[in-house]
C-alpha cells in the first residue's frame, strides 16, 4: 500500500501546537483500493515524528488498526 501525506495540520493554542491532523491518501498497486482520511495526533504524539517516513508509519499504524476493527 502507498501512501502519500497529502497536508499537515498543526492547531495551536495559546502560541504553542496544541493538535495535528496529518492528511493523507492511499492505494494498493493496481489502484483498486484507495483510502483517504486524516489522522489526529496530540502535540506530544507529533513531536520527533516530523519526518515524512515517520508520520506514513504513524498513518500505515492507524488504518491497519482501523481497517481490523470489528463492529457489532
Amino acid at each position: 500500500m502507498k501512501i502519500n501525506i497529502t497536508s499537515v495540520n498543526v492547531r495551536y493554542a495559546e502560541g504553542a501546537p496544541d493538535s495535528v491532523q496529518i492528511h493523507f491518501s492511499a492505494h494498493d498497486d493496481q489502484r483498486m483500493i484507495n483510502i483517504n482520511g486524516y489522522v489526529p495526533l496530540t502535540a506530544a504524539e507529533y513531536s520527533g515524528n516530523e519526518s515524512l517516513t515517520a508520520l506514513e508509519g504513524i498513518v500505515r499504524q492507524e488504518v491497519s488498526a482501523k481497517v481490523m476493527e470489528t463492529s457489532v
